[in-house]
C-alpha cells in the first residue's frame, strides 16, 4: 500500500513535456480525470468544450470518468477548480472532486487549502486522525428561489408527479438537489426515474436526484442520479444535500453519516442559528494513476 501523499509530489515533478498530463482520482468511486492547467509545460487549453467532454468522460473511447476537474490559478483562493459533468455540462459544486483536488495541491505536510469554484470559495481541511479530507461546501440554500424551481412553493414538499413516489425535500448546496425519503432506496429503477426528476419542469437548471432511506440513528443509505452525470457511486453535494434534508424533515440531528454505493461521508450541518448554515462534508480519497494524452486525445481536448 503506497501513499497518495508520496505520490502528488512525483506528478508535480512529471509535469514537464509539451504533453498534456491528466491525474485518475476518485471520492468513494465517484471517479475524476483531473488536469493541473497551472503549470504553462502542461498543455490545458483555456477552454474545454463539452463535445471534448463527453470523449474524455467515455469509458469505452476516452479514460473514463463522471467529472472532469482542471485545476487553474485563481486570485481569489489557492486555486480555481473548474468542473465538467461526462455529458460536457458545467456544474458549480462538486464535494468528491473537491476534496480529491484539496488533498492534491495541499502543500506538504499542510492541513488545510482554498479553493474558487463557480459556487464560491471552499476552504478544505486535513483531519489529522483520519487523513480524510473535510471541506466546507458553504451554506444551504433552501429557498425555492435558491433551488431554483420554476414557480414559489414549500421546499419540503415538492411535487414532482407520478414517477415521484414520495413528494421531495429541494435546496441548492451550489447545486440543485432533490431528495426523496423512501422505505427502500435500493427497490428504485434509478436509471428510469432518475432522468425523468433530473430534467422536470419544476427544474428550469436540471436538478440532483438522491432516493434515501433511514438506516438508524443518523445514519442513512443514498443513491444518487446526478445532473449531467447519471448514476454514479457516490455524490458529496449530494450526500451533503441528503444531511440537510434529513434534518428539516425531523429524521436526525445536524451530523449524519450518509452511505452511498461507494462508500460513506459524514456530512455536519452547522448550526450557526439560521436556517442556512455552512454544511461540512468530511471523507477519503484515492489515486489511481497518472498518464498523458494520447495524440488523439490531445487533438480532441483542443477541438472547439
Amino acid at each position: 500500500m503506497w501513499d497518495a501523499r508520496d505520490f502528488r509530489p512525483a506528478l508535480k515533478q512529471a509535469i514537464c513535456s509539451v504533453m498534456t498530463e491528466f491525474l485518475k482520482m476518485h471520492g468513494l468511486g465517484n471517479d475524476f480525470i483531473v488536469f493541473d492547467a497551472r503549470d504553462p509545460a502542461n498543455a490545458v487549453p483555456d477552454k474545454i468544450g463539452p463535445a471534448a467532454a463527453r470523449w474524455l468522460a467515455d469509458r469505452h473511447f476516452g479514460i473514463g470518468c463522471d467529472q472532469i476537474l482542471v485545476i487553474r490559478r485563481s486570485t481569489k483562493a489557492d486555486v480555481f477548480m473548474e468542473i465538467l459533468n461526462s455529458d460536457g455540462s458545467q456544474a458549480a459544486a462538486c464535494g468528491n472532486g473537491t476534496r480529491c483536488v484539496a488533498d492534491y495541491v495541499m502543500p506538504a505536510g499542510g492541513s488545510s487549502t482554498s479553493i474558487e469554484t463557480a459556487a464560491g470559495v471552499l476552504m478544505a481541511r486535513r483531519d489529522a486522525k483520519t487523513g480524510h479530507i473535510a471541506v466546507d461546501m458553504g451554506p444551504a440554500h433552501l429557498g425555492w428561489q435558491d433551488v431554483p424551481l420554476a414557480s414559489k412553493m414549500d421546499t419540503l414538499a415538492v411535487d414532482l408527479g407520478p414517477l415521484a413516489p414520495v413528494p421531495a425535500i429541494c435546496h441548492s448546496i451550489g447545486n440543485p438537489h432533490a431528495v426523496l425519503f423512501v422505505d427502500d432506496a435500493e427497490a428504485i429503477d434509478l436509471a428510469k426515474i432518475g432522468p425523468a426528476l433530473e430534467t422536470h419542469p419544476l427544474f428550469p437548471d436540471r436538478a440532483n436526484i438522491s432516493f434515501v432511506h433511514h438506516l438508524g440513528a443518523n445514519r442513512f443509505r443514498m443513491r444518487v442520479w446526478e445532473r449531467g452525470g447519471g448514476i454514479t457511486l457516490a455524490c458529496g453535494s449530494g450526500a451533503s444535500a441528503v444531511g440537510v434534508a434529513a434534518h428539516r424533515a425531523g429524521l436526525s440531528g445536524r451530523v449524519n453519516d450518509i452511505v452511498m454505493d461507494g462508500g460513506m461521508v459524514t456530512i455536519d450541518w452547522q448550526d450557526d442559528g439560521t436556517d442556512s448554515g455552512r454544511v461540512i462534508m468530511q471523507g477519503p480519497v484515492a489515486y489511481v494513476c497518472r498518464g498523458q494524452l494520447s495524440d488523439e486525445l490531445d487533438q480532441c481536448l483542443r477541438a472547439v
